[in-house]
């Protein structure tokens, strides 16, 4: 039996639970240490730079996110087409897929860096950068924005190792830029004394180290999907394919981008630099929790893309509601150390009392709700795992744009800086809320009528 079968074989037969326990953990892992590239810096430059880089680092957020949205709206689409391509045992078409996504990736990422580089000054200042923090953002971002081409290329090829049935191979390279930047980060910042620099070439080697690895599994001959050059062609029917997948994330990075410049401007607005800086510290834990979402989301999509692909809904309905009360779980523990213990998270970031201070009150407003937002991204990815991409973009809208944007222009000015905070879980539960419905209709008439 040959590797790809052994696989469609597992995917097929092994029991739900076994199959997500065994494609989520390496997900979480992996997506996990996508989240501590940035929370690491953030955590070093806390302690061995200062409160105003912290805040420096923050408005570096709206272009750091539309670069990864550059990455996303090639590989997710990539990996959800591959999973689906397997499940119909069409092997040779997805490592033709392949091949365009990858050449894509080049292209597409590679335009957006150059431009990001290009106007870098005047886009940091109309993000949300003072005269106090734009030098750090600006010295952090001309080193890492450079390396962001293996950061798209490492992540978004590792998504698709994973769908294509190596998820522990998958951890593992991920696992190898965590660890280098981690120790990068303590050499370059504490070790050499270059401050933030050091926090960005940190970063920036050890995403060319990951991503080397990531292209290696292709080159491997044990590897079910191989990257052959004869497969680098564009053709218009792969693209449109992988695109129309991938414009959720897409969609739902590039809002996180946009919301990112209207919270941080109006930060600066209400709050001044340290608000800023709270909101960075925020965010690296909201994005250690979100990550968790993601991973077992992600581990969840190719056992649902796989039998979706294959009419084994039974299947489909399974690992979708395992995954959705894993998320919930998940949220509610994070929603209540950011009750109980906020002073605690905040600590790991800043010894500055007046930050800390805003910050914890933030968190305790900005997380509490966090089941709901587990169950919401367990449903957009399943909309996006089955090939529903309209019902998946539209589900992305709505929490950053159809409810969070209107939010944030009307909130602050009612009640200032705590109107910005309070945007944030009342638009998630009304985008949960929303997901619901969706889902509830589409289950419905889609799954239901193959149950009886």
């Amino acid at each position: 039996m040959s590797t790809t079968d052994k696989i469609s074989a597992v995917l097929e037969s092994e029991s739900i639970p076994k199959l997500l326990w065994k494609f989520a953990l390496p997900a979480v892992i992996g997506t996990m240490v996508n989240a501590l590239y940035n929370v690491v810096d953030r955590i070093f430059i806390g302690h061995g730079v200062g409160s105003l880089a912290i805040s420096g680092l923050a408005v570096t957020f709206p272009i750091l996110i539309f670069l990864q949205a550059m990455g996303m709206l090639i590989g997710a689409g990539a990996a959800t087409r591959i999973s689906i391509l397997l499940g119909q045992k069409r092997r040779d078409e997805a490592e033709k897929l392949l091949g365009n996504a990858f050449l894509l990736t080049l292209l597409v990422s590679g335009s957006a860096t150059f431009l990001c580089v290009l106007f870098l000054e005047p886009l940091l200042l109309a993000f949300g950068a003072s005269e106090q923090t734009l030098p750090y953002a600006y010295d952090y971002l001309m080193i890492v924005l450079p390396g962001n081409v293996c950061a798209n290329i490492a992540f978004s090829y590792n998504a698709v190792m994973r769908a294509s049935g190596y998820p522990t191979r998958a951890m593992f390279t991920m696992l190898v830029g965590a660890v280098s930047n981690i120790i990068l980060d303590a050499v370059f910042i504490f070790g050499l004394d270059m401050g933030i620099k050091g926090a960005a070439w940190a970063t920036a080697y050890s995403m060319f180290l990951c991503m080397c690895f990531v292209l290696s599994h292709y080159r491997r001959k044990d590897s079910n999907l191989q990257l052959l050059v004869s497969n680098m062609r564009m053709r218009k029917d792969y693209t449109i394919a992988i695109l129309s997948i991938g414009m959720a994330p897409f969609i739902m990075q590039l809002t996180s981008s946009a919301i990112a410049v209207i919270i941080n401007t109006g930060l600066l607005r209400y709050g001044g630099d340290l608000a800023v800086g709270a909101y960075g510290i925020l965010n690296s834990f909201v994005m250690i929790i979100f990550m968790f979402f993601l991973g077992i989301s992600q581990g969840m999509q190719p056992i649902v893309g796989y039998n979706y692909g294959a009419h084994l809904y039974k299947r489909v309905k399974e690992a979708t509601w395992i995954a959705m009360y894993l998320n919930m779980g998940i949220g509610l523990i994070g929603g209540a150390m950011a009750l109980f213990f906020p002073e605690f998270i905040v600590a790991a970031f800043t010894k500055d009392p007046e930050l800390a201070s805003i910050t914890v009150s933030a968190i305790r407003i900005c997380t509490f709700h966090f089941a709901l937002v587990g169950f919401q991204v367990t449903i957009t990815q399943y909309f996006q795992s089955t090939g529903y991409a309209r019902s998946s973009i539209f589900l992305s809208l709505t929490r950053q744009v159809l409810y969070l944007i209107p939010l944030l222009f009307l909130l602050p000015t009612l009640w200032g800086l705590k109107g910005i905070w309070w945007s944030l879980p009342i638009s998630d539960i009304l985008s949960s809320f929303t997901a619901f419905a969706m889902y509830w209709i589409h289950y419905k008439k889609e799954l239901l009528p193959h149950f009886s």
